[in-house]
């Protein structure tokens, strides 16, 4: 099994190759030539480093970047700057997503399993979530204000209506932690469906390195995979 992981010297992705790597699994990663990656990482005889900018790659690089991958997992997100929240690319994970499952679509000996790391702000109406009036007004605000909330939402909603069930060769799922937070060391946590508490109103606490333990466990285990694949769970810390 060999997995490409987008965003991995994030924070959340970061940790998410540590998990891999503890599992034995090979990891591709692609990262910026200015971005700091953990030096055990970047010796590790089991990740291959690819250099270059997601959103600058042609459709030539994307197939290579694909190639041989199982999984492909996003932890990218935008940078909190003022040219990262308001500058270009304004729809960063949204493109990317768009451009390999498309690149997956068209191959023919190819299925890839696709984990996106969403966020609760996402709300699943086709699984019958609704949001208060309040809720409602305030999601609307952050859409229209916020690029890169405006960007989760499509490329949620672009897996959710678009993909759907409907492209064979590909199989995905969102995560969607609460309140991202930093741990040392994992913790219990659970996992449901919807959320089980408002994100804006009463939010929870999602420790990034749990975040990172549940999306190994959905490359690994098959039966984690068959219980959250086409879903959205929501992750909390217990």
């Amino acid at each position: 099994m060999r997995v490409l992981v987008l965003g991995a010297s994030g924070a959340t992705g970061t940790l998410v190759v540590h998990q891999l790597m503890k599992r034995q699994i090979k990891a591709r990663v692609l990262i910026r030539k200015s971005a700091i990656f953990p030096k055990e990482l970047r010796n590790h005889p089991l990740v291959e480093i690819v250099m270059g900018n997601v959103n600058e790659l042609n459709d030539y690089e994307m197939n290579a970047l694909l190639h041989g991958c199982d999984v492909l997992i996003s932890c990218l997100g935008h940078n909190m700057t003022l040219k990262g929240v308001f500058g270009k690319p304004r729809y960063l994970v949204f493109d990317a997503i768009k451009k390999m499952s498309e690149i997956v679509k068209n191959k023919d000996d190819k299925e890839v399993k696709l984990i996106l790391m969403g966020t609760t702000g996402y709300t699943n109406t086709l699984s019958g979530e609704k949001n208060s009036i309040w809720e409602t007004i305030i999601h609307f605000l952050l859409k229209l204000l916020v690029p890169p909330h405006r960007d989760n939402m499509k490329v949620a909603h672009y897996l959710m209506n678009e993909i759907g069930k409907q492209y064979e060769k590909v199989e995905w799922v969102v995560v969607r932690p609460d309140t991202l937070v930093n741990h040392d060391e994992e913790s219990s946590y659970e996992v449901f469906e919807s959320p089980i508490r408002s994100p804006l109103f009463d939010a929870g606490k999602t420790s990034r390195i749990n975040v990172s333990h549940f999306i190994a466990e959905l490359v690994v285990k098959d039966e984690v995979w068959d219980d959250w694949r086409f879903k959205t769970p929501v992750i909390y810390n217990q």
